[in-house]
């Protein structure tokens, strides 16, 4: 029995565990999140630290997606994080990435499935057209709907922080009384302000972010009326009490003027919806019937200036029912 070649063989299987637990080593304190993290601090509060010119933040940021390299490719592009405040004022639970892979892979694999079976070229482009703006069309739906749902909640909001300043407590627990009262989604972003409070950021950041979040002008009203507050002094109850019966106005003027623009909403929809319902029933009834539209150069060229003067009337019609308030 060679003991000396079994001893040799343990002492190079435990200078190969050492190695690996030096090179880790080395990684953790040097290359490792951690690591950059605590570098970052430290020069932030050494004097002169910059920090690599960007601005420290005590609050955790949202992950672009779930897969690393996805995030890293997605930081290179410009506007990325636009993206990103887009899906988070639509309230939906989605990643930058899933929101991409949702944007790319209905229009892919609709294509593949036109070459498996036989679809017609105008219909397959119209498919892989709507399976593209199936994601922003949702994100842009939802993000309207929530934004309106917020606005009609800011009055009662605003009312609930004035009884709350008048029996004494602060601004920022009046913060916190509001998100924990209030049904979502006003109560969340106002639960993110006071949590952001809590957690070190001054006030006038944390009502920026607030106005970031969520940007619709009556909020923005709010916090510039906090802020003017705070630097000159003045009666913050009263402030918001007056806020809310303004908006509360404004909400019912809107209300009044969107009943009155009823009738040219319905008419826009009847006349952009009628064309081509109609088309369509020609069709199915007698298909030779509208053929010399797409023959004759003569009928491309009819269809061509139908289209543009349809587009010029849809904008005029919206010009004209779309009354700011």
């Amino acid at each position: 029995m060679n003991y000396l070649f079994y001893g040799f063989v343990i002492l190079v299987f435990f200078s190969i565990l050492l190695l690996i637990e030096a090179g880790y080593l080395w990684w953790q304190r040097g290359h490792s999140g951690e690591a950059k993290r605590l570098e970052n601090r430290i020069r932030m509060m050494s004097a002169g630290g910059h920090s690599n010119d960007r601005t420290g933040s005590i609050l955790k940021e949202r992950e672009l997606s779930s897969s690393p390299l996805m995030t890293q490719l997605l930081l290179k592009v410009p506007r990325i994080h636009a993206l990103d405040r887009w899906l988070v004022q639509s309230g939906l639970d989605w990643s930058v990435g899933k929101f991409v892979m949702l944007t790319i892979c209905p229009p892919v694999a609709l294509g593949l499935l036109g070459r498996l079976i036989y679809i017609p070229a105008a219909a397959l482009v119209v498919l892989m057209l709507i399976g593209a703006l199936y994601a922003p069309f949702r994100v842009n739906r939802a993000m309207h709907k929530r934004l309106k749902r917020l606005e009609e909640q800011l009055p009662e909001a605003a009312d609930m922080m004035s009884r709350s300043l008048r029996a004494g407590h602060s601004f920022s627990t009046a913060l916190g009384i509001v998100g924990d009262e209030m049904p979502e989604p006003i109560g969340s972003e106002f639960r993110a302000a006071f949590d952001e409070i809590n957690f070190g950021v001054p006030l006038n950041q944390a009502l920026g972010a607030l106005a970031n979040r969520v940007p619709i002008s009556d909020l923005r009203y709010f916090v510039i009326a906090v802020l003017i507050q705070r630097e000159s002094g003045g009666n913050l109850a009263e402030i918001l009490a007056n806020i809310s019966q303004i908006i509360r106005s404004r909400l019912a003027l809107l209300g009044k003027v969107k009943a009155l623009s009823a009738e040219g909403r319905l008419s826009a929809w009847i006349l952009g919806i009628l064309p081509f319902a109609m088309g369509l029933i020609i069709s199915v009834v007698n298909p030779g019937f509208l053929r010399v539209l797409w023959t004759d150069p003569a009928g491309l060229k009819m269809v061509g200036a139908a289209v543009v003067l349809m587009v010029f009337g849809f904008v005029w019609m919206r010009k004209v029912i779309r009354i700011h308030v």
